[in-house]
């Protein structure tokens, strides 16, 4: 039998209070389900409620190992991952994170151990950079709407759409569109940065459409769902897939739309860092996330997405996103080290506020 979450606010999280909506900067202790002769220390910029399914069965199959899982944002999880490495300090025993730019960057940086196994080997290329950062999800970039307040023929299945819509409806969705702040999110920036390269034109309108309606801006993304939940906001841009999906679970008003120009497809990155007081500990746990096994419950329980598996229930897209040519995933590898370079990153995210600062109003507080 599980032992109980020893943390009151993870407990609160997984109590569903607040919508349901998990909370970044949750700790959660999962006691081995046997007496405990091993302890994995996971640094996750991925909600606790959504690695619980995947923690509690890779459990069952190491039954002495405790897990001590600790949630972050993106832009702290690889701030604190850097500085311990810069150190020549210990930092956890393995990290997730969304930002697999950010997995690369430290990686590059000699800040991360080397794994291969049976289960690695099966990985695609575009999942897989130099055996030291694996992609383990398959979550494409989506847009959620409300449909209590964006009537069907409002209901943009595009890019350009989605301009078109609120250079049209400008009063109607003021202060009703909500996104990434990229000054806080990591994976907001990065699904901007690549925006860019997919159509920089069309991103370029889709921009300004934004700041005219002065977009709710906040830090991740299970903050722009609860204000969707809650009706403050109609219509969120760039949303991942498997946060949508469970928001949409929780609230059947709630709908998800693939783009149909382009979709990015993120694989969510894992990394044994080096300083790891567990690295065969997290051996264990990357090959059973990368298992068949894993992926099962990752689909079924998790992020709801995968590489070979149809599409959600009640998600309307191409039965296989990238052979189709619309999903077009996030390859990591080298490339995304432009997004990390320090002056490309501050001034591109400059220029992103100049644009947006016009939506101030919306910003978290």
């Amino acid at each position: 039998m599980y032992g109980k979450l020893v943390t009151l606010t993870t407990a609160i999280v997984l109590a569903g209070l607040t919508s349901a909506m998990a909370v970044e900067g949750a700790r959660a202790f999962f006691p081995a389900v046997d007496q405990e002769r091993g302890r994995l220390v996971v640094h996750g910029a991925t909600d606790v409620e959504a690695m619980e399914p995947l923690i509690r069965d890779f459990q069952s199959t190491a039954t002495d190992v405790a897990v001590d899982y600790t949630d972050y944002v993106t832009n702290d999880l690889y701030r604190d991952a850097d500085a311990a490495c810069r150190k020549q300090e210990g930092f956890g025993d393995i990290l997730l994170s969304s930002s697999v730019d950010q997995l690369v960057k430290l990686a590059n940086d000699g800040c991360a151990l080397a794994h291969s196994s049976a289960e690695t080997r099966l990985v695609p290329d575009w999942a897989n950079w130099r055996e030291e950062v694996y992609g383990f999800t398959f979550e494409p970039s989506v847009m959620v709407y409300h449909k209590d307040f964006v009537p069907p023929e409002d209901v943009p299945h595009g890019h350009g759409e989605l301009t078109d819509l609120l250079r049209i409806k400008p009063d109607y969705y003021r202060g009703r569109i909500g996104t990434y702040d990229l000054r806080q999110s990591g994976i907001g920036y990065l699904l901007a940065f690549l925006d860019v390269q997919q159509a920089s034109t069309t991103y370029g309108r889709l921009l300004e459409s934004l700041s005219r309606v002065e977009a709710v801006l906040r830090c991740c993304n299970n903050a722009v769902l609860a204000e969707i939940d809650s009706g403050n906001v109609y219509i969120g841009y760039n949303i991942l897939g498997s946060y949508a999906y469970a928001a949409a679970l929780r609230n059947t008003k709630l709908r998800i739309v693939l783009p149909r120009d382009y979709t990015l497809i993120l694989s969510r990155g894992v990394l044994i860092p080096k300083g790891a007081k567990r690295p065969d500990l997290a051996g264990r746990f990357l090959d059973y996330l990368l298992s068949e096994r894993g992926q099962q419950v990752a689909r079924r329980e998790a992020f709801f997405f995968s590489r070979n598996g149809p599409l959600p229930d009640n998600v309307g897209g191409p039965p296989k996103l990238i052979e189709s040519g619309i999903g077009r995933p996030i390859r990591i590898g080298p490339a995304l080290l432009a997004a990390q370079d320090q002056l490309q990153r501050s001034t591109f995210i400059d220029d992103w506020t100049r644009l947006l600062r016009g939506s101030a109003a919306g910003e978290a507080p």
